[in-house]
């Protein structure tokens, strides 16, 4: 039968009390000390300082066994799905540490199967985000494109009077068609494969200016190293996610996109606004972007910017420092 840890914590400390009783036997029986009937006061001070120094030796030796279990209920308390690496020290003698050493493999298969799932559902929404902005530029685009071209041939033989309001229409058309190309953008941005992330993140801010929403301003390094598809794919949508809560929940008049990458090969996203300050709770597209930065091991901080507004701070490790 093996030694489950359980079993053996069990015979850890019956055999610390068993020796703590023995050592105690084995003093007063060779010791110089005897018990009267009744018992004097001085015979009664030497036992309970014996029964003292016995209870604090149980009590320290106690203490170091069960030491692991502090930091296990700690790493508990504040454990964080979405925050991957949180570890106990590995290594150390006694049977908790086996129960140490167990519980962050656990960590360890868990955050490996959540990254797997995380993963496919990400690839598949990229896939659906794919699949309908295609549909966006060609079926609908196309249809508001013919509807347009067929107005302008249109007004050209309509009557002054009809002309006016057809013109109007023509111009509330091509609108239509200029939100649909700029949804397709949002979607699946073709320029993100075509020219690279600095190229997307140029065109992502012009974007959000546009909108009448906060003025963007943009500081982005060109010639980032080591990056990958995977990563630029989510440096892009925690950048757009940030921006669209800006321009939804901010109230902000100015927000900063950057992105700069370190002597230590780090790439670091920032959109920093001076609206209202980071959100009360967490929503949807909060945690999406969280989900997003341990896909690829970043570290993703939401918090307030120096002077109010907000700060979203993504730092992207090296690629061989990442652990998904």
């Amino acid at each position: 039968m093996s030694r489950t840890p359980a079993s053996a914590l069990f015979w850890r400390i019956l055999g610390i009390n068993g020796l703590i009783f023995v050592i105690g036997t084995l003093v007063l029986a060779v010791g110089p000390v005897t018990v009267s009937t009744p018992i004097l006061m001085r015979e009664l001070f030497v036992l309970l300082a014996g029964l003292a120094v016995m209870v604090a030796a149980n009590a320290f030796l106690l203490r170091a066994s069960l030491a692991p279990l502090a930091g296990l209920t700690a790493l508990m308390a504040r454990l964080d799905s979405l925050r991957s690496g949180d570890r106990l020290p590995p290594g150390g003698h006694g049977d908790l540490f086996h129960v140490v050493d167990q519980f962050n493999a656990m960590l360890d298969r868990l955050e490996a199967d959540r990254s797997s799932s995380t993963a496919l559902v990400l690839d598949a929404q990229e896939a659906e985000r794919r699949r309908i902005a295609q549909e966006l530029h060609d079926e609908i685009g196309q249809s508001l494109t013919v509807v347009l071209l067929g107005l302008r041939s249109v007004v050209d033989r309509a009557p002054e009077e009809v002309a006016e309001e057809l013109r109007d229409v023509q111009e509330t058309v091509r609108s239509s068609l200029d939100e649909v190309r700029r949804v397709a953008r949002r979607l699946r941005p073709g320029v993100l494969d075509d020219l690279g992330l600095t190229s997307a993140l140029t065109a992502l801010a012009t974007d959000f200016s546009g909108t009448g929403g906060p003025r963007v301003t943009r500081r982005v390094q060109s010639g980032l190293e080591g990056l990958g598809a995977d990563a630029e794919l989510v440096v892009y949508r925690i950048a757009q996610e940030s921006l669209t809560n800006v321009w939804r929940h901010s109230g902000a008049r100015n927000a900063e996109l950057s992105l700069a990458q370190d002597a230590d090969g780090r790439v670091v996203l920032r959109v920093v606004d001076d609206g209202s300050g980071p959100p009360a709770r967490v929503g949807s597209g909060i945690h999406g972007m969280r989900e997003r930065a341990m896909l690829i091991g970043a570290q993703l901080t939401i918090g307030p910017a120096d002077g109010g507004g907000t700060e979203v701070r993504l730092v992207v490790p090296p690629r061989g420092d990442r652990r998904g």
